[in-house]
């Protein structure tokens, strides 16, 4: 029996720091060869030392996981406490939904039961939404399970 249980993570803010995609990827595993361009091995250097402490959300929802445990806003052993959670964020944030349109077409009861499911497989859940310029929101619930292996990114709740 697998032991899933569920990360929470937000972040909020200025919209053109969110796409700032260099620096919402890890490091490549090997660093540039001897002889690399001089601003490639400081790039890397830059990458290497900011990615794990940046607060920006990782392109990839599981890299989360690489993040320092004080970015975890919450952790359920229950997908339906993590979809919950879920369920308050959208609605804390939704009287800041860019547009009208948008909050009409957020329909909290489905995606939560959508992102329930998703979790109850071990899947992750990330949702984006534009608040009032120029903020961006990002919500992220990653699955980890204490016995799988082939995941190999450390658990922040262990």
């Amino acid at each position: 029996m697998h032991h899933l249980h569920h990360h929470g993570y937000l972040w909020v803010g200025p919209k053109h720091r969110f796409d700032e995609e260099a620096l919402r990827r890890p490091p490549h595993p090997e660093p540039p060869p001897v002889g690399s361009r001089p601003e490639l091995v400081q790039r890397y250097r830059e990458v290497a030392a900011e990615f794990p402490t940046c607060d920006l959300p990782p392109l990839e929802t599981r890299n989360w996981l690489r993040k320092p445990r004080a970015q975890v806003r919450g952790t359920w052993p229950e997908a339906s406490d993590a979809a919950a959670w879920l369920r308050d964020r959208l609605t804390e944030y939704a009287p800041r939904f860019m547009s009208d349109a948008q909050r009409e077409t957020l329909r909290p009861d489905t995606l939560v039961a959508s992102a329930e499911a998703r979790l109850g497989w071990g899947g992750d859940v990330s949702l984006g939404y534009y608040l009032e310029r120029p903020a961006y929101l990002s919500l992220a619930l990653v699955t980890c399970s204490s016995t799988d292996e082939s995941r190999a990114l450390p658990c922040p709740g262990l």
